[in-house]
């Protein structure tokens, strides 16, 4: 049975883009505008506070990890009061060095190494929907070790330094977003996965995405009511089963498609649809243009 968050990392495409060190002390704040592509940070020593638009504020403590898949605005700062001076990340020059706010030199009262990545598939925006939008861990070892192979990697420019940080940003994810799955996650994939009835059913719909799903047989998986496991499902993951099943059906035939090693019909019957015109009336209507065009389009 496949792992539908191994899938759902595979599909996003990450590739890692830039890493830097920052550090504050004294009085002190900086507030970034909404960047739009995921980024992360972890805290090496101190501590500091986070606060990201429409969430609640946070402390961060040494070994805390935040992952923000779509990184809206945010302020991050010490404890202290201050106007937080305004960062456009999409504008502003990536620094090469430490970057320092508030009092310069002596001791920081934290250092953070931060990250920012970004996801080459089409579909981002459909599979960051499914993950929360703050993640934040404390305590987790890993994490620490797989931030600071990030750090080291980007500095240094040795041969296969590309695969290396794409591979070390592929696990960071996975590591981040298991290490938060639970009741209490957001609705989505994690909160999905978490959940004992609907798990087997995701999986399923994962591991078998050629077969014609039905609400009904997806409830006999989750050992419940077709009406429950509807109401249950739409409130966990935060989409109706079906309308997850389409969504996902189309991410895999964009990725099929955009390989250009399958014909149409064969990308069909690997999602679940018994003719290749069904197929593309279906894509056609999700993506907006016949599953052809796309193909070329690369």
């Amino acid at each position: 049975m496949k792992d539908p968050l191994s899938e759902v990392i595979a599909l996003l495409q990450p590739r890692a883009v830039f890493s830097k060190r920052i550090s504050g002390a004294g009085r002190w704040g900086v507030r970034y505008s909404d960047f739009g592509q995921p980024s992360f940070c972890a805290v090496l020593e101190g501590s500091c506070r986070l606060a990201v638009d429409g969430q609640p504020a946070v402390t961060l403590e040494a070994g805390d990890f935040v992952l923000l898949p779509a990184t809206p605005g945010f302020i991050l700062s010490g404890f202290e009061p201050v106007t937080p001076e305004r960062i456009d990340p999409k504008v502003t020059p990536s620094p090469t060095g430490e970057v320092r706010h508030g009092t310069r030199g002596g001791r920081p009262d934290a250092r953070l190494l931060g990250g920012y990545f970004v996801f080459d598939s089409p579909d981002a925006a459909l599979l960051v929907s499914l993950l929360p939008a703050v993640v934040h861990v404390r305590g987790v070892e890993r994490l620490s070790v797989l931030v600071r192979l990030v750090g080291e990697e980007s500095i240094e420019q040795r041969s296969g330094r590309d695969l290396v940080l794409t591979r070390l940003v592929e696990v960071l994810l996975i590591e981040a977003l298991r290490s938060t799955a639970g009741d209490d996650a957001p609705p989505g994939l994690l909160r999905g996965l978490a959940d004992a009835r609907l798990a087997p059913a995701i999986r399923h719909m994962h591991g078998q995405l050629s077969r014609s799903w039905t609400v009904a047989q997806l409830a006999k998986t989750a050992a419940l009511s077709r009406s429950a496991f509807f109401d249950r499902f739409t409130r966990t993951v935060g989409l109706p089963p079906m309308e997850y099943l389409l969504a996902w059906r189309m991410a895999v035939a964009r990725d099929l498609l955009r390989q250009n090693e399958f014909g149409i019909a064969e990308v069909a019957e690997r999602v679940g649809y018994g003719s290749a015109s069904t197929f593309s009336t279906a894509f056609t209507r999700y993506v907006g243009q016949p599953p052809s065009h796309y193909a070329r389009a690369g």
